[in-house]
């Protein structure tokens, strides 16, 4: 008896207060429900994880920790009505080192008919001039692959001021070489800390695994979105970055040669 006076009190009381409350949490779960909906999050099992079937453009990325890949078999895979349209490539890292598989990946992929960019781990403590130049030296494009990519992930305890004059200048040198401008890579965490209001003027490829939505991100740049390191795909031994492009289809020229 207690009790329900209790309850009565605190309704009449709190009625308002509650009802507000209950309309704002069911609001808040509509909201996600729909962010979730609006990508068609599918599992495909031939992949090994959900894909954002949103988008029709999908590809992954690949260095020597993939070990040797068989190409033809990356090609052949379809799943689901998802087949594999381009791959990333590890070229170079700092200002000296050359991944050992770049040149085998780099004509395979061609081979295969993949749409094909090759990308370079960026290091702050590096000079930027000789990382660019280490990049160049390896990497010859051909028309209709993708820009460079510079892969930003380490800060190496480097100031704001070091990171950010070094990553302009190495953009510079290597937009000045291939006539195209370079595409950056980066988490989230990296992106708002010196990325955004800095560099907006760079295409963006984001490696969020966190999100169901890309909400945080300048639409007008971001055009490529890493959304799981855990994949599975034939031909390749372990597990594999999957991406996906999130521009309409014909924008893609944007970030090609």
């Amino acid at each position: 008896m207690k009790s329900r006076v209790l309850i009565s009190i605190i309704v009449k009381r709190y009625g308002l207060w509650l009802l507000a409350i209950l309309l704002i949490f069911v609001g808040y779960r509509w909201i996600r429900s729909r962010q979730k909906n609006d990508m068609n999050w599918q599992t495909v099992r031939a992949f090994g994880i959900r894909l954002p079937m949103r988008y029709g453009i999908h590809g992954i990325d690949v260095s020597k920790h993939n070990a040797r890949i068989d190409w033809k078999r990356v090609q052949q895979m379809k799943a689901d009505g998802v087949r594999l349209q381009f791959v990333f490539i590890k070229a170079t890292e700092g200002a000296t080192l050359t991944d050992k598989n770049f040149k085998t990946n780099w004509a395979g992929a061609r081979k295969a008919n993949l749409r094909r960019g090759a990308y370079h781990f960026y290091h702050p403590t590096r000079d930027p001039i000789k990382q660019a130049t280490n990049f160049i030296n390896r990497v010859e494009l051909s028309e209709g692959d993708f820009a460079p990519v510079v892969d930003f992930e380490v800060t190496n305890g480097q100031s704001e001021t070091t990171i950010l004059d070094g990553l302009r200048l190495w953009l510079e040198t290597v937009e000045e070489h291939y006539h195209v401008r370079p595409i950056i890579y980066t988490n989230g965490n990296l992106y708002k800390r010196y990325i955004r209001g800095q560099l907006d003027d760079y295409p963006l490829w984001i490696a969020d695994y966190s999100t169901t939505h890309l909400r945080d991100y300048d639409p007008d740049k971001l055009y490529l979105w890493q959304h799981n390191q855990n994949g599975w795909v034939q031909g390749i031994r372990g597990m594999v970055d999957f991406n996906v492009f999130v521009m309409d289809e014909n924008r893609m020229k944007e970030i090609c040669l």
